[in-house]
């Protein structure tokens, strides 16, 4: 029997899977070890000392349940306080819903008198005005904007620059304006005072009638007209002669400071002339002063010595 070798049993030399969490070796590490060392084995010394775990005496096991009691009641007590009041509020809520209705309405109320009231003032100061003034009263309102005026004039529309809100340097940055590139309150009054240094005879910005005493002023980052926000773009309405208002306003100071706006900041601006523009009249109008003007008519046309004016 010829013998044959035999070759030994091959093994595999495949290694071991490796664990799922096997590149987590720090995350296990602190899951395993959730307690410091010095805390178990502190934690370690009291098991051993029979000073771990629950309190083992009759007195320790009172103590506990007292303190578990007690607990419980406070929450009830809470809980049940919550559930008896919880009406109580509701009614109130409802109650503070009530009275703010009530004011509300009492308030657009009182508006409506106020506008009603208004509107008798100024028709009584316009039948002064026409009794005492003559044909000077539609001349005076005219010039006091009381009047909605139309006619022959400019439309002027200016608008932020498209990357307005990028901020920028430059001189428009130093009165702590972070933005240059953003239409500001003095860019409207020097565009407005260009337009009366033009011949300009009515100025409206977005609808809002300029008089003599018409304000124009600066919220943050919003411009005011008379105290009322304004949102670009900015739309400012002249009555005049259209072409030549439009050529003088591009030659005055005015025109040639919002070129320097458009060419230099990216503030964007066209004007053009128009056949007709309308413009309201002021809001919220009123006489500060009268006095008494010699030479005033009474109804047979004799000469009084009194007069308003």
């Amino acid at each position: 029997m010829c013998g044959m070798s035999q070759q030994p049993p091959s093994r595999s030399s495949a290694s071991p899977p490796k664990r799922p969490d096997a590149s987590m070796s720090l995350l296990t590490n602190v899951m395993d070890h959730s307690l410091d060392d010095g805390y178990a084995e502190a934690a370690a010394r009291r098991r051993a000392d029979g000073q771990g775990g629950l309190p083992r005496t009759l007195r320790a096991k009172l103590g506990l349940a007292a303190g578990l009691v007690l607990a419980a009641v406070v929450v009830t007590v809470g809980a049940a306080q919550a559930r008896i009041s919880a009406p109580t509020l509701a009614k109130e809520r409802e109650q503070l819903i009530d009275r703010i209705q009530r004011e509300t309405s009492d308030a657009d109320k009182l508006k409506s008198n106020v506008d009603e009231l208004r509107d008798k003032v100024e028709a009584t100061q316009r039948d002064a005005l026409k009794k005492y003034g003559g044909d000077k009263a539609e001349t005076v309102s005219l010039l006091a904007g009381g009047t909605a005026v139309h006619g022959p004039g400019v439309k002027l529309v200016i608008d932020d620059a498209k990357e307005a809100g990028q901020g920028g340097g430059g001189p428009r940055q130093s009165n702590s304006f972070s933005d240059r590139g953003r239409v500001r309150d003095r860019d409207m009054q020097r565009v407005v005072n260009g337009l009366w240094q033009a011949g300009a005879e009515a100025i409206a910005v977005n609808g809002q009638r300029l008089t003599a005493l018409s304000a124009i002023r600066a919220a943050g980052d919003a411009i005011l007209v008379d105290n009322k926000p304004l949102v670009p773009p900015y739309t400012v309405l002249a009555v005049g002669d259209g072409k030549r208002l439009r050529s003088g306003f591009q030659d005055s100071s005015g025109g040639v400071y919002l070129h320097v706006l458009e060419k230099d900041y990216g503030v964007r601006a066209s004007i053009s002339a128009e056949d007709e523009v309308r413009l309201p009249a002021a809001t919220s109008l009123i006489v500060r002063t009268a006095q008494p003007q010699a030479g005033g008519a009474d109804k047979s046309g004799t000469d009084t010595g009194k007069g308003t004016s």
